[in-house]
């Protein structure tokens, strides 16, 4: 028993250190990419088409740095006993339109994502917390798909209640780790092979977020590859 919780422990451990390099890397990368786009502009005498198309990258960055510091905040607070969602009635529609149009990839000449949204669909949570659900799931699908492949982002006003849905063409997920994807620091592939970036932490909001909204969340196979992330919210949440 007790060399069964030192492995699960050092498991632990390895994780957070994967994480903590992670994080780290994660910064770095978007930082030393904005610094560079500052630095060209401020040295050379670039016309007003080339500095804008450096500031829109520069942007880019800046806005993932912004979801990457999101994203330890809200891991921060959920683990936080005394922490309370903070809920409020809004437009659910709208919030997702900006978010698919914020990470809309404008390198592809194709639409990668593909939006199906009901009109005006309200839903009554903790908004930053839903707006950093739908962010990383839309984010995860487009990193784990091929460039330029669509990703479908549905949302219906159900029977059953409010589907949420991100569809895409990856690399899919095996019955084994559907079951794994969602704890802390768990990321699929092994740390050698793996070529997305990322800190384990996305699923892991998701799961802790919806489950404090009393909504659920399903994994399932896409055809012909690739996966689907079902959320399924109670419309009379009060």
């Amino acid at each position: 028993r007790l060399k069964k919780l030192f492995v699960r422990e050092q498991k632990l451990q390895q994780q957070q250190q994967n994480f903590l390099l992670a994080i780290t890397h994660e910064l770095k990368s978007p930082l030393a990419s904005v610094k560079l786009y500052i630095q060209t502009i401020l040295k050379r005498d670039l016309d007003k088409e080339q500095q804008q198309v450096f500031l829109t990258n520069s942007l880019k960055d800046i806005e993932r740095l912004d979801d990457l510091v999101e994203n330890v905040l809200i891991t921060t607070k959920l683990e936080s006993r005394n922490y309370n969602l903070p809920k409020e009635k809004f437009n659910l529609t709208e919030l997702v339109e900006q978010i698919v149009d914020r990470l809309q990839k404008n390198a592809c000449r194709t639409q990668v994502l593909k939006p199906k949204l009901d009109a005006d669909i309200m839903l009554y949570a903790d908004k930053f917390a839903i707006s950093n659900v739908v962010t990383n799931l839309i984010e995860n699908a487009i990193k784990y798909s091929p460039p330029c492949a669509n990703v479908v982002v549905k949302l219906t006003n159900e029977p059953q209640g409010i589907i949420f849905s991100v569809a895409d063409h990856g690399i899919g997920i095996s019955d084994a780790e559907k079951k794994l994807i969602f704890n802390k620091f768990y990321r699929v592939g092994s740390e050698a092979t793996r070529k997305t970036k990322g800190t384990g932490l996305g699923l892991y909001i998701v799961k802790t977020v919806l489950q404090k909204h009393n909504a659920s969340i399903k994994v399932k196979d896409n055809t012909p590859s690739g996966s689907i992330f079902e959320v399924t919210f109670d419309k009379n949440a009060k």
